[in-house]
């Protein structure tokens, strides 16, 4: 895995165009705060609801929507907007994540400090799980940060 974190804008052109994108979000789909709620103005929510059952009380788990080209995991952390993710729903979810994207023979990914806005996760264990979901692989996960 190589693994980068940069200032910058996870929606500039560049990165849409060469990136897997990833987010955390619940499984009602609110997706009205944070950087969810750019998602959903980027047509993500519209997807989730025309693809997926809406209120799914199951977490840790990821929805992929394509839009435009570009591919978002959905990374389903905690049922309602409100609650908080834990470490090991996060970890569930980007596993989820993973095996989907090896299908689809993607391997760059880009995300904000995932679970840590909001969702009040630490950084630090956070980029610990991600070590141990892809650190075997031949990903390359950039982080972007504003």
């Amino acid at each position: 895995m190589i693994f980068s974190e940069q200032q910058g804008d996870l929606l500039a052109s560049d990165i849409l165009e060469n990136y897997v994108l990833c987010h955390c979000i619940s499984s009602d789909f609110a997706l009205g705060a944070g950087i969810a709620k750019i998602f959903a103005q980027m047509g993500v929510k519209k997807q989730l609801c025309e693809k997926y059952k809406r209120e799914w009380s199951e977490k840790g788990y990821c929805l992929l929507t394509e839009t435009n080209g570009i591919v978002v995991g959905n990374l389903v952390t905690k049922e309602r907007y409100f609650h908080k993710p834990t470490l090991e729903t996060l970890r569930q979810a980007l596993e989820s994540f993973r095996e989907q994207i090896i299908e689809m023979n993607l391997n760059k990914i880009a995300m904000p400090k995932i679970g840590c806005g909001l969702d009040k996760l630490d950084w630090k264990d956070v980029k610990n799980v991600i070590g141990e979901v892809f650190g075997s692989t031949d990903f390359e996960i950039l982080v972007k940060i504003l």
